[in-house]
């Protein structure tokens, strides 16, 4: 792999091997993945075993709130990736130091707002959801402190997404590792010796994801001088921003919609009380495993996209897709026949109730046999999103689980029982694909470059 800053891991993917290049960048990705698993996991487990279910579920249910509410100004990292990468394989660094100045701009005066909205919408959000009342103030107490310390969280997905719109897929992985040690040591701290409870949880979470969101910015600064980011000396640029705009608005817009189907979600979850919920949370943990590489080489397929149609080379594109498809595929179908030989088991590290097991492998055993079908998806999206296209994506998302997945999962509850639910999953998935796949193949995604448009792709 070449650079175009050698002293550095920023990888040039205009030249090259598509199949390899894309690999090795998800790699990182999908290590990084792992221990922002691992970093999630760590809370179920700790008040899972030291505090108990009803903690479980507190959290599981806080954390779809916390994404809905934060989902805008990750969506604008998204639009900021792919323009990084485009502005990147274009040669231009001027554009590429503007555009990470902008975004930050907009971080930091949205984000105090946004703290406060979130938490004066805890308590009804949690009505809404009507969450059990053995679980309702550990979910408020959570919600409240999490929202409060909201900034690391963004900032380290803005960090994320410059490195990666670079072809820096290394270094955000060190930021996951160092954040991934203090929340495990925090929560033992604060848990275990110090009995906080979901309070201590919480407070670890948002101590970690600002630790590693401000080592991160030292380490930009270091490494990367030519976008150096000063938190204080910040410019904003209105052409840039409506740019980032136009390609990460649909992408937060679709993230807060789809989080709060997942909260429509939940609330089915939750009528079914504080066991179910439970299991459901704790299979949603080990169910992100078989996400991940999924979503790692989603992401390593858009940065090679954006790189390439920003050097203008269409071929490469086709290239890489085909390759992404079968490696997403391929590393998604061995690891659901892993967690599925192994649910059971890996259940208990949540809890040694065997109706929570039970609850939580019924979950594991009607998804993951699908999860090629949301591959094929993710990994269009991806390549779609890297040319600039951000609204079929959203389109395809939000019609997967708005059309699709909510209805069938109310319909099979009724008729067929609560542990049925979980085969909507495929249903949405199957109307995604019936949307992306002649889109893709139609074509009129490769007009949407930022700085010149593909050709031939």
């Amino acid at each position: 792999m070449e650079s175009k800053n050698t002293g550095t891991s920023m990888t040039d993917m205009t030249r090259g091997s598509p199949a390899r290049l894309i690999f090795f960048f998800a790699l990182p990705l999908l290590a990084g993945n792992l221990f922002q698993q691992l970093y999630n996991m760590v809370d179920s487990i700790v008040v899972g075993r030291f505090v108990g279910s009803t903690a479980l579920a507190a959290v599981g249910t806080a954390f779809p709130v916390i994404f809905l509410l934060s989902s805008l100004f990750m969506g604008l990292g998204i639009g900021a990736m792919v323009m990084v990468s485009q502005f990147y394989g274009a040669g231009d660094t001027q554009r590429m130091r503007a555009t990470v100045d902008t975004i930050y701009s907009a971080l930091l005066v949205g984000i105090v707002p946004l703290s406060l909205l979130g938490i004066a919408l805890s308590r009804p959000i949690i009505s809404l959801l009507a969450v059990p009342a053995d679980t309702v103030d550990q979910c408020y107490t959570y919600m409240v402190i999490v929202m409060g310390g909201l900034v690391g969280s963004l900032g380290y997905n803005a960090n994320s997404g410059i490195l990666q719109g670079l072809g820096d897929s290394r270094t955000p992985l060190l930021f996951l590792v160092l954040a991934c040690g203090v929340n495990i040591a925090l929560d033992l701290l604060f848990v275990v010796a110090f009995g906080w409870g979901v309070a201590g949880v919480a407070v670890a979470t948002i101590f970690a994801q600002a630790f590693s969101w401000l080592f991160g910015v030292v380490v930009i600064n270091r490494k990367y001088p030519e976008l150096r980011i000063r938190l204080f000396r910040l410019r904003f640029d209105r052409a840039l921003f409506r740019q980032i705009l136009r390609l990460g608005l649909p992408a937060g817009v679709q993230q807060a919609l789809f989080s709060f189907g997942v909260i429509t979600m939940q609330r089915l979850i939750n009528s079914y009380g504080s066991t179910f919920m439970a299991g459901f949370n704790g299979a949603g943990k080990l169910d992100s495993f078989a996400f991940m590489p999924i979503q790692s080489f989603s992401t390593a397929v858009t940065t090679f996209v954006g790189q390439n149609i920003g050097a203008n080379k269409p071929e490469r594109v086709r290239e890489g897709t085909r390759a992404t498809l079968a490696m997403s595929c391929g590393f998604s179908v061995v690891i659901a026949v892993l967690l599925l030989l192994t649910g059971r088991f890996c259940m208990r590290l949540f809890s040694t109730d065997p109706e929570v097991i039970e609850s939580g492998y019924a979950y594991l055993a009607r998804i993951l046999p699908f999860y090629w079908m949301l591959a094929i998806m993710f990994v269009l999206s991806g390549v779609m999103r890297g040319a600039g296209e951000m609204i079929v994506p959203m389109v395809t998302s939000l019609s997967a689980l708005w059309l699709a997945r909510i209805p069938a999962a109310y319909l099979l509850a009724r008729f067929f029982g609560p542990a049925n639910i979980h085969f909507s999953y495929a249903a949405g998935w199957l109307l995604g694909l019936i949307i992306c796949i002649p889109y893709y193949f139609g074509g009129r995604w490769r007009s949407k470059s930022v700085v010149v448009p593909g050709e031939g792709v």
